[in-house]
C-alpha cells in the first residue's frame, strides 16, 4: 500500500518549533556520557516517606478517578501549608486546584485567560513553554528583557511593555535560569503596573521553598492589591526534588478558579490519586524538612560556585532554585554560551545550558546555566574536567 503524506498544514506555532537546545544538550550527554549538569533534576530519589506514602496509596488505596479539582485531603494541606509558610488565608474548597504538574497549570492559566490580540509581559529570560502556550491562546508577547549580573526588573522597562491591551503578566520568581528571587520593590512595583492597567498576574512560584541566604519568600498575591488578581502555581515535584512527579497546586480567587478550572478540565481533568495522597502528607512535614532540603542545596550551590570561581569563572549569585550561571564575558576562549556548551560537553564531558535559550528575542549570550542539584562526588568530577577550559588555571 502506498501512504502518501497529507498535503494540509499542522499548526504553524507548533510546527515552526526547532528542536530545543535543552534536547540538543541532553542527548549529547547521553551519547557521551557526560557529567548532567544542564537539566534541572537533582540526584536524590527523593524523601523516604513521602515515595512510600506513594507507593502504599496505588497498592492500598483509591485508584479511580479523583475529583477534578483534586483530591480534597491536598487541597486542604496546600491551603494549610500556604497558610504557615506564607502567610495565604486560601479557601481549600474554592481557591485551591490540583493539576498534572505546573506547566499544565501554566496552560490552563493562559488558556482560561487570554483572549485573542491580548497582550501578555513575558519578563526574558524566560521558561521556554511560556511563548508558545500564549502564542497558542491568542496572545501578543510584549518581552521585558533583563541583563547580567543583576537581572532587575525596572520601572522604564514594565513602562515600555504595558499598555491599554495588556492581559497579564507572567511572572517566574525564584527565576530559572539566574536563580534571581525579586526583591519586595521589583514586585511592588509589577503589582503596581498591573492595577494599574487592570491586568491579571500568573506567577510561576514553583522554586519558592528553594532560596538560599535566610531569604523568605514572598509570593506577589500577598501584596496589597494582588489577592483577587492573581494565579499562583505551585509544584509538588519542586518542593520534594520528585521532578517526574508532575503534580501542581493553583491558587487563585473563586472567580478566577471557577474559569481556570474549565480550563483544566479539558487538558488533564486530573491527577493520579496516589501522588496526591503523598503530596497531603508531605506538604505537612515538619519543618526542618524544607530548612533541611534548603541547607542541603545551598551547600551544593556554594561547592559549585567555590570551584567555578578558582577555575577563573565570572560566577554570578543565585539565590535560589537548582541553578547557578556564569558570565563568560571576561572569558578570552568563549565565543559564545551555545559555543561554549558544545565544547564543553564534547572536549570535557560536561554539560550546561545556554542561557540564550531562555530568550525569544534580543537574547543575552554570554552566560552559562550549571544545575548544581547534584552529589558532591558529580560536582567535583564536573570541576575537574573543566579544568582544560577555564579562562585561568
Amino acid at each position: 500500500m502506498t501512504h502518501v503524506a497529507p498535503a494540509r498544514p499542522l499548526n504553524s506555532i507548533y510546527s515552526a518549533q526547532p528542536t530545543t537546545v535543552f534536547e540538543v544538550m541532553s542527548e549529547l550527554a547521553r551519547n557521551l556520557k557526560a557529567v548532567n549538569l544542564g537539566q534541572g533534576f537533582p540526584e536524590d530519589p527523593g524523601p523516604l516517606d513521602v515515595r512510600q506514602k506513594a507507593a502504599d496509596a496505588i497498592l492500598n488505596g483509591y485508584n479511580q478517578y479523583p475529583s477534578m479539582m483534586g483530591l480534597p485531603e491536598l487541597r486542604r494541606a496546600a491551603a494549610d501549608h500556604f497558610r504557615r509558610w506564607q502567610g495565604l488565608d486560601l479557601d481549600p474548597d474554592a481557591e485551591v486546584m490540583v493539576t498534572s504538574g505546573a506547566t499544565e497549570a501554566l496552560a490552563a492559566a493562559l488558556f482560561a485567560l487570554i483572549e485573542p490580540g491580548d497582550e501578555v509581559v513575558l519578563v526574558q529570560p524566560l521558561y521556554d513553554a511560556y511563548l508558545p502556550l500564549v502564542q497558542r491562546a491568542g496572545g501578543t508577547a510584549k518581552l521585558v528583557r533583563l541583563e547580567p549580573p543583576h537581572w532587575t526588573i525596572t520601572r522604564d522597562k514594565l513602562a515600555a511593555a504595558f499598555s491599554e491591551r495588556t492581559k497579564l503578566v507572567v511572572l517566574n520568581n525564584p527565576q530559572n535560569p539566574t536563580g534571581v528571587v525579586f526583591p519586595h520593590a521589583e514586585l511592588a512595583l509589577v503589582a503596581e503596573f498591573c492595577q494599574a492597567f487592570d491586568a491579571y498576574a500568573v506567577c510561576d512560584e514553583v522554586w519558592e521553598h528553594i532560596v538560599f541566604d535566610g531569604r523568605v519568600f514572598e509570593p506577589l498575591m500577598a501584596l496589597p492589591g494582588m489577592r483577587e488578581r492573581t494565579v499562583k502555581i505551585s509544584s509538588a515535584g519542586k518542593i520534594f526534588g520528585l521532578t517526574g512527579w508532575k503534580v501542581g497546586l493553583v491558587m487563585a480567587a473563586p472567580g478566577l478558579m471557577r474559569v481556570l478550572s474549565k480550563a483544566h478540565q479539558f487538558l488533564t481533568f486530573t491527577t493520579p490519586p496516589n501522588l496526591q495522597v503523598a503530596v497531603a502528607y508531605g506538604l505537612g512535614k515538619e519543618d526542618a524538612y524544607f530548612t533541611g532540603m534548603r541547607a542541603g542545596l545551598e551547600r551544593s550551590r556554594d561547592l559549585l560556585t567555590r570551584g567555578l570561581s578558582d577555575l577563573g569563572f565570572r560566577v554570578l549569585p543565585s539565590a535560589g532554585t537548582y541553578f547557578l550561571c556564569v558570565d563568560l564575558a571576561a572569558a578570552t576562549n568563549a565565543a559564545d554560551d551555545e559555543a561554549f556548551c558544545r565544547e564543553i560537553v564534547s572536549r570535557c564531558g560536561v554539560a550546561a545550558i545556554p542561557v540564550s535559550a531562555f530568550y525569544a528575542e534580543d537574547a543575552v549570550r554570554s552566560v552559562v546555566r550549571f544545575c548544581f542539584a547534584k552529589s558532591d562526588a558529580t560536582l567535583e568530577r564536573a570541576l575537574a574536567q573543566l579544568a582544560p577550559l577555564a579562562p585561568q588555571r
